[in-house]
């Protein structure tokens, strides 16, 4: 019989996993600072923090589906669906290489609240820095099927950055990809986009390490955390494209380094 009581931390984290894994602010950093504030830690902390992730990837898979499926239809006979696929496949190789290498040192090394923290504040500098820079550059891509291949890549590369707990996987590649030309909300659907493939990835990685110990209450709290980040996800992924298209990145940029330093302030008290 499971105990309905240990399921209340991953809803805790299924939402803020929903709230923060398409916006760049750190889905990672804050799922693992969550649980330091709720005493959620150990073997069954790590697998559910990389595994629902996959419930608010598959909102973006719901959301563009309709675009997803003349993609998959398309490959044959539409230069533009095979280019949206080229491009993706491109940026992910970089992610597939060196994730899978260190996969093991992140987990064991860099999963740790300090890294969280100095990662927050250099990546709201960051947010800023290219905010104020991207004004001033021309826009040589304006949607995701004209990415050229270099530009795909090097998208790819700055997403190796969200390796590091605290980065944020969509700042590296929305950031990366406006500070190389993109504009803000081709940037923003390439990054969901580019999740697809890469959370689905580290997900069935992480799974497939851990396939020896994963019990019925570790699949059980997977579940329920990855429902709970889908349905929070949907109403964040429609949101964010409207409000970077008017608004941009400076905001979430002020508030990482805010957030970093009130986390900083806990830690040093605690």
């Amino acid at each position: 019989m499971i105990d309905p009581t240990a399921l209340v931390a991953p809803v805790v984290l299924g939402i803020v996993e929903g709230l923060t894994e398409f916006i760049p602010v750190s889905s990672t950093g804050h799922l693992i600072l969550t649980e330091r504030l709720i005493g959620y830690e150990g073997r069954q902390a790590g697998i559910v923090d990389v595994v629902i992730q996959v419930g608010a990837i598959l909102a973006v898979c719901w959301l563009y589906r309709a675009k997803l499926w003349l993609v998959v239809t398309g490959l044959k006979g539409d230069a533009g669906a095979r280019r949206f696929s080229r491009n993706v496949l491109i940026a992910f190789i970089p992610s597939v290489i060196v994730g899978g290498l260190a996969h093991d040192f992140i987990k064991q090394v860099l999963f740790s609240p300090y890294v969280v923290v100095v990662s927050l504040v250099a990546g709201g500098i960051a947010i800023l820095v290219i905010e104020r820079w991207a004004k001033r550059r021309a826009v040589v891509a304006g949607d995701v099927e004209h990415l050229s291949p270099s530009l795909a890549l090097g998208i790819g590369l700055c997403q190796l950055l969200s390796l590091i707990p605290g980065v944020s996987r969509s700042g590296a590649t929305i950031m990366g990809g406006v500070a190389l030309g993109v504009e803000r909300r081709a940037a923003t659907e390439f990054s969901f986009f580019l999740a697809i493939p890469t959370m689905f990835g580290a997900a069935t990685l992480d799974l497939y390490k851990n396939r020896d110990i994963i019990g019925v209450d570790d699949v059980m709290a997977i579940g329920v955390g990855l429902v709970v980040s889908f349905v929070v996800a949907m109403a964040v992924v429609r949101w964010l494209v409207r409000y970077v298209g008017r608004h941009g990145f400076e905001p979430f940029g002020w508030y990482r380094i805010v957030f970093g330093f009130v986390v900083a302030g806990l830690l040093a008290s605690g």
